[in-house]
């Protein structure tokens, strides 16, 4: 394990810090040390003073969906998680139910990704059934190619990663303790607040590092659902990458990287994630 996690994380990830600090030209890179990746990443934020530059912009909109997303999906997925483990008493069904959470994984994100366009779009079944109902006069423009359909689309892809951790942790939670909440005369929402969510903490944890790591390094869900229209951290990493600026998209990651590790520390100063896998 020790050996695998060297090889396919720790030797790639050195090699991506180390281009980062590398020179390069039109047609070649330059393995020489310089901070022009890093330098070229924050190209005119200080002209653009008190406003925004690109790359300050662009990850304020990635933070902007990745705690929107990640809100939505966890309530979502603490609301299943707990009709699993508390309102279905039949292990069996939990089990089935459980297990059909899954099935829209049986087709890849791109394919239940593209399901929504023509659903949302301009002609789409939304539009037309909404104009059918006689709610509006024309198609509604912002369903599709929009924040609203990147953050919708990242939503349906990954709220399965927030249901089965609060599931799990729920499912350790001693029903006797809630029968003993009741019985001091808590009600639902105390026994919730202060002897449910404590318990499940680390679930909630697990799935919001699992939710915050993939929605910030996305850049597929927000090109397709964005009509490539909308800036994302992983756009802009792949924007360099296509023009063959490795060391400047090297620059990007890692900064996206150091970004998505401090989030990742401040949530793991509520639950030390490592004790609970």
């Amino acid at each position: 394990m020790g050996l695998a996690f060297l090889i396919f994380f720790v030797i790639p990830l050195c090699f991506v810090v180390m281009v980062s600090f590398w020179n390069y030209n039109d047609y070649e890179m330059i393995p020489s040390f310089t901070f022009r990746g890093y330098v070229e990443s924050f190209d005119g934020c200080y002209t653009k003073l008190p406003e925004l530059c690109t790359i300050f912009a662009t990850y304020l909109t990635t933070l902007k969906f990745c705690l929107t997303v990640w809100l939505i999906t966890l309530v979502i997925g603490f609301t299943v998680a707990y009709f699993l483990a508390f309102h279905v008493k039949s292990q069996t069904w939990q089990i089935a139910l459980s297990l059909l959470c899954t099935i829209p994984f049986w087709t890849s994100n791109v394919i239940r990704m593209i399901a929504w366009i023509p659903l949302l779009g301009r002609n789409g079944l939304v539009n037309g059934t909404l104009m059918d109902m006689g709610l509006i006069n024309q198609p509604v423009e912002w369903l599709l190619y929009s924040d609203f359909s990147i953050i919708l689309a990242l939503v349906h892809l990954f709220t399965f990663f927030m249901i089965v951790p609060i599931f799990n942790s729920m499912m350790r939670i001693d029903k006797r303790l809630i029968e003993a909440a009741y019985d001091a005369g808590a009600t639902g929402w105390q026994t919730l607040w202060n002897v449910v969510i404590p318990l499940c903490k680390p679930g909630i944890v697990i799935g919001s590092i699992f939710v915050v790591t993939i929605v910030m390094g996305d850049f597929v869900t927000v090109g397709v659902m964005g009509g490539q229209q909308v800036a994302s951290a992983g756009k802009m990493i792949e924007t360099r990458l296509n023009a063959l600026q490795f060391p400047v998209a090297a620059a990007n990651a890692v900064i996206l990287l150091v970004i998505t590790f401090l989030i990742i520390t401040m949530l793991n100063k509520l639950v030390d994630v490592r004790k609970e896998l």
